[in-house]
């Protein structure tokens, strides 16, 4: 089957497009063919070195993905033929997490793109409860692009952050997947959202997707701007996958007792800790990554009461996996870059 792959660390000369072996299901898993994924930031993270996640050469790239189930189990809840989206965390089940019902946090999770064999290939296998239904009114893309952007800010928004109508959210880095679907969760709870960016035309998309306050950084003093905002109250909630440059201004905006609520650390993983404000303002700081697989669930049904729609910036064949790849490095799409992942089958795989 053609596959997108890495054979080793570095720049794209390791992103190889070509045969992979396809995958072979065993009872319990789903066999899918596969249709359309997105790109995230671990992808580039595997790319470049993939340290301190164990994994093996060559790997099919990609964490998540739509598609249509190509084989399956006779008493499973999915049929060939269906519509699906992959969680893409397989959990071991048996852990104290798991066992918790917060498989995410499982002491043996294998996620797809990074521990195994990932998605952006004509095929993959997961087990069936990683299969779910895609929403119907959502493209293949749109679809594709739930599994890891919308979830993991569906789990800061709602699970970690507690947003609730009324209450306003600080979103930085305004572009970027996770904090566009932050935005989209906060404002369909009722919450205002203040957003930065250090590009006017990604404030004006926000703001036209219903954000409240654009803050341009760093013409813009973010502190100064947020208590402004809020009548020197400051924000409830503050979301970011920024890191160490935007920490003292994240901290500063929050009202006391306030959540801050990270997902990454792109810009440094060392910020100052500021201990007095922290127990003073009685400030919390949650960590959060992806989610669990009630949350997809949640997050799901969500979606389709109040209709969101992913935001796609662009769809690249999968040949062009290399300009995507580029452009997601240099930070320059809004929303989501999709991959479609149809192609001309080099092995096709015959059913039982």
């Amino acid at each position: 089957m053609k596959a997108i792959y890495l054979n080793g660390h570095g720049g794209n000369e390791v992103v190889q497009i070509g045969a992979r072996p396809a995958p072979e299901r065993r009872p319990g898993e789903v066999l899918i063919r596969m249709r359309a994924s997105t790109l995230n930031q671990v992808d580039l993270y595997m790319r470049n070195s993939g340290a301190g996640i164990t994994h093996a050469l060559p790997q099919t790239m990609g964490i998540e993905g739509f598609g249509h189930v190509a084989a399956c189990d006779d008493h499973a809840h999915v049929q060939v033929g269906d519509a699906v989206v992959i969680h893409p965390g397989i959990s071991c089940g048996h852990c104290e997490f798991c066992q918790r019902g917060d498989d995410v946090l499982c002491t043996r999770i294998a996620l797809v793109g990074e521990h195994r064999d990932g998605a952006w290939s004509e095929y993959v296998v997961v087990p069936a409860d990683n299969v779910l239904p895609a929403p119907s009114y959502l493209t293949p893309f749109e679809a594709a692009a739930l599994a890891v952007t919308h979830l993991t800010a569906w789990r800061m928004v709602v699970t970690q952050g507690q947003v609730k109508a009324g209450q306003t959210v600080l979103v930085f880095g305004i572009g970027g997947g996770v904090s566009v679907a932050a935005l989209q969760i906060a404002k369909a709870l009722g919450a205002k959202v203040i957003v930065t960016s250090r590009h006017a035309h990604k404030l004006e998309r926000a703001q036209a997707l219903g954000a409240d306050l654009g803050i341009h950084t760093p013409a813009d003093d973010v502190v100064k701007s947020v208590m402004a905002f809020t009548g020197k109250r400051g924000v409830d909630v503050v979301i970011e996958n920024v890191g160490e440059a935007v920490w003292g201004d994240a901290m500063k905006s929050l009202v006391r007792g306030g959540r801050l609520v990270t997902c990454g650390a792109t810009s440094g993983d060392q910020p100052p800790a500021d201990l007095r404000r922290i127990f003073i303002r009685q400030l919390q700081i949650l960590g959060s990554t992806l989610g669990n697989l009630q949350e997809f669930k949640d997050l799901l049904a969500f979606c389709e009461q109040h209709h969101i729609r992913p935001v796609i910036d662009h769809i690249y064949p999968m040949d062009q996996v290399h300009t995507a790849l580029d452009v997601m490095s240099r930070a320059e799409q809004f929303g989501k870059l999709a991959l479609d992942l149809t192609a001309e089958e080099m092995n096709p795989i015959i059913y039982n």
